[in-house]
């Protein structure tokens, strides 16, 4: 009797030590859970308070402004226009979000990842080169040339990236499985963290001069 009691016991805990170490969005218990910053009379799901259900309107699932053209002009020459639980509070707990791409003639949203999402990018306007690279060992590249009205799936939490390859704008449209994707810009992280990577460990990293090393993180 005493060993069941035991194996039972092993069972909760590996099950609650499961739940706790998830990243993915949770299971909402209810129809809906407006984030709300002030906690007074609230309950806390998923990181966001929760909107008491009579207070909730419809402009809690509303949002404007896609319609509009993000600025390009930039190093990169992209825009990510993000539609997620911080512009949309009613899609706390609901696990998904949007955004808006632009690109100039050659701009590119540079190698990046999502560590909370995987996405779907549509293409509604141009011609992109998209790709995603697998995990070690293999480092495989998976690369697609998209046109006006071509779909694409770059899988949760790998490198991915899109490049302009075309003489004019091109815009997509990209959903993400998470209300709150996250991204790490690949660049940026290594050779613009604050404060900076030691040098030294970049060098041999990417098996460069350090002077190059120390040029990059000038740049970031």
């Amino acid at each position: 009797m005493m060993k069941g009691v035991h194996f039972l016991a092993i069972v909760a805990l590996l099950s609650l030590a499961s739940s706790l170490v998830s990243a993915f969005d949770p299971s909402p218990l209810q129809d809906i859970c407006v984030a709300i910053d002030d906690p007074k009379s609230a309950v806390f799901v998923n990181g966001k308070f929760c909107k008491d259900l009579k207070d909730t309107k419809a402009d809690d699932f509303y949002f404007s402004g896609l319609q509009i053209p993000g600025n390009t002009d930039n190093r990169v020459g992209s825009n990510v226009t993000t539609v997620n639980v911080d512009q949309i509070p009613g899609l706390n707990t609901l696990g998904i979000s949007l955004v808006r791409i632009d690109y100039a003639p050659y701009g590119q949203n540079p190698p990046h990842t999502h560590p909370r999402a995987t996405e779907i990018l549509v293409v509604v306007e141009g011609t992109l080169l998209v790709g995603f690279v697998t995990s070690n060992p293999e480092n495989r590249l998976f690369t697609k040339v998209l046109k006006k009205g071509d779909v694409f799936v770059f899988p949760i939490g790998l490198i991915h990236f899109q490049f302009n390859a075309g003489k004019t704008n091109a815009v997509a449209f990209a959903g993400l499985s998470s209300q709150n994707a996250g991204v790490i810009t690949i660049a940026n992280a290594v050779f613009g963290s604050n404060p900076p990577i030691n040098p030294d460990v970049l060098t041999k990293a990417f098996q460069l001069d350090k002077n190059v090393i120390e040029y990059l993180q000038k740049q970031f």
